[in-house]
């Protein structure tokens, strides 16, 4: 059975091993110091034992000193050859991980289905309950390498040799930028609560322009709820609900404020800038709760919201939109699990620049309050 594969975002901050350190040894607090991270929390510890798993850092979370590998170093450093760089990211990120190697080597050339590399995964042996996390991880993970890309209409797995061939001399692969490894964390747990009948564990409230009947943001709202945001859900076992859909009589911002609060997670979607969304999602970052962002390629983010992760998704060619209708789902999946998983320790606006604001808030029809 294969280690539970978790995607993880490798940031400048995250990275500082390279930025403050020039890629050399650095003691392990004066790291999470200039992180500005507690070096002893759960997720401090498991960024340090995912990047050394990976291949990316010698030392345990106990270490008195970390430092990067060689390829480490490589994959993460401005001043290597682009080249290099890239065959560095592909080694730690895709060959040196078994299942990820094994459907690679299995499917480069071309990209099947999904059900397809989960099949794959169950005749070679690996556990049935992490096959979709590492699918997913897998499909990231190439996406940052620029192993896909649409050939006909559909997309392929591309080998590593062509796109190195196919890099421009010039070219800069920033070190810092999406997802580059697959990382292990254990399952996200919620405290189970219900309101009339509902289990809130269970809820993914999607915060998003909904519209009038027929009009653009309505039509983008709908494409987006059952072709891209519901599939997303399916595998972490959550139910989306839309403001619209909650179905519950009284006054329409209660309850949307309830679901802001209450729901396991939220997926807010940026697109056509609504001020509503943002209001809502305000909220959910004061009470430090999983949230995940998502927004058309053509809309630009707010300054306050554009160091966080994002799904960037391009809405202009429904041709090109559809074959990545994957990729989108499982990115959109992975983000989601990343953000349970951090809870209150997840980065959001207000946790950054005012982290030791407190929040209370008072119970909805007699249940249990949440307190941040």
């Amino acid at each position: 059975m294969f280690r539970r594969f978790r995607a993880i975002r490798v940031t400048a901050r995250r990275l500082a091993a390279q930025e403050h350190a020039a890629g050399q040894k650095i003691r392990r607090l004066t790291l999470f110091e200039r992180l500005g991270k507690t070096p002893d929390s759960g997720t401090s510890r498991q960024l340090v034992t995912n990047s050394s798993r990976y291949g990316l850092t010698k030392g345990s979370y106990t270490a008195e000193h970390l430092e990067l590998t060689d390829l480490g170093r490589t994959a993460t450093s401005p001043d290597a050859p682009a080249a290099d760089r890239l065959r560095a990211r592909f080694v730690l990120a895709i060959d040196t991980q078994k299942p990820f190697k094994s459907l690679y080597e299995k499917f480069k050339g071309r990209l099947p289905a999904q059900a397809v590399l989960r099949d794959h995964l169950i005749d070679e042996g690996y556990d049935m309950s992490e096959i979709n996390e590492c699918v997913d991880n897998f499909i990231l993970n190439a996406k940052f390498l620029g192993l896909l890309k649409t050939v006909a209409g559909a997309e392929r797995l591309l080998p590593i040799d062509h796109v190195l061939e196919e890099l421009p001399p010039s070219s800069r692969i920033g070190p810092y930028e999406t997802p580059l490894l697959a990382a292990v964390a254990g399952d996200a747990t919620g405290a189970p609560a219900t309101a009339d009948g509902v289990g809130w564990d269970s809820i993914c409230f999607y915060i998003t322009p909904i519209g009038d009947a027929g009009s653009e943001e309505r039509k983008h709202s709908d494409l987006f709820l059952n072709s891209i945001v519901s599939p997303a859900m399916e595998e972490l076992e959550l139910t989306v609900i839309r403001a619209d859909q909650i179905g519950k009589a009284g006054m329409i911002t209660a309850q949307v404020v309830e679901h802001v609060i209450r729901s396991r997670l939220v997926i807010a979607d940026l697109s056509f800038l609504n001020p509503n969304v943002f209001y809502e999602l305000s909220i959910r970052h004061a009470c430090k709760l999983p949230a995940v962002q998502l927004i058309r390629a053509a809309d630009r983010i707010p300054f306050d919201l554009d160091q966080f992760r994002t799904v960037r998704i391009d809405t202009t060619d429904i041709y090109t939109l559809v074959p990545k209708s994957d990729v989108i789902r499982a990115e959109i999946a992975t983000h989601a699990r990343r953000a349970i998983d951090e809870g209150e320790n997840a980065e959001n606006p207000l946790t950054v620049f005012c982290p030791g604001l407190q929040v209370t808030v008072p119970s909805f029809n007699g249940s249990v309050a949440v307190a941040a």
